[in-house]
Parts: C-alpha cells; sequence; structure tokens
C-alpha cells in the first residue's frame, strides 16, 4: 500500500477520553502516530519517554508500523498492582470467613 490511510490514536482517564483520526503515510509508527496526534500536548499526564501502547487492546513496541485502520492506544501506569489488589481481597476474605464463624 504506498497510498496515506486513517488510523485512530487514544487516550482515556477516568474522567475524560480523546480519540483523534489522523491520515498517515503508510511506514508510520505507533510512536511517530502518537507525536503527530497532538495528545501530549493536550494530556500533560501521558510520559512520552516511556510509552506503553497498543492498538485493539493488544501491547506493541513503539516502533510497530501501523495499518489501516488501526487504533493506537496509549496506555496509563497502573495506579495499584493487581496482585497485591488480588492479595489484599483474599487476606480480607480469610478474616471475614473467620470473624462469621
Amino acid at each position: 500500500m504506498t497510498e496515506p490511510f486513517a488510523i485512530e490514536v487514544a487516550f482515556a482517564l477516568p474522567q475524560r477520553q480523546k480519540i483523534v483520526t489522523l491520515t498517515v503515510a503508510p511506514g508510520t509508527t505507533a510512536q511517530q502516530a502518537v507525536a503527530l496526534s497532538g495528545l501530549a500536548a493536550e494530556f500533560p499526564e501521558i510520559a512520552l519517554a516511556e510509552l506503553k501502547l497498543g492498538i485493539f487492546g493488544k501491547a506493541v513496541k513503539p516502533d510497530s508500523v501501523l495499518r489501516a485502520h488501526d487504533r493506537v492506544e496509549i496506555y496509563r501506569p497502573l495506579q495499584a498492582d493487581p496482585k497485591a489488589v488480588r492479595r489484599q481481597r483474599a487476606e480480607a476474605g480469610k478474616t471475614m470467613k473467620k470473624g462469621s464463624e
């Protein structure tokens, strides 16, 4: 494909999200699409130095080349470690079971 094609770049916060549609040239990478989207200027939370990206929910490297109709997703750092949260729930469950006997 030598023709420009459409892609989307998405970023979301709990209270706000934005999806930008762009037309890019063949060979454009996910990181280049993020730069072209202008989302980093609008959302200072985006750490360009440590970008975590995905395409339709699947993690990709910043240098991944895009295809027509891809949606590049910019991921935020986790606020809580999922393993730690699970462990806390399990401990709380054990405590509740002991107290209800």
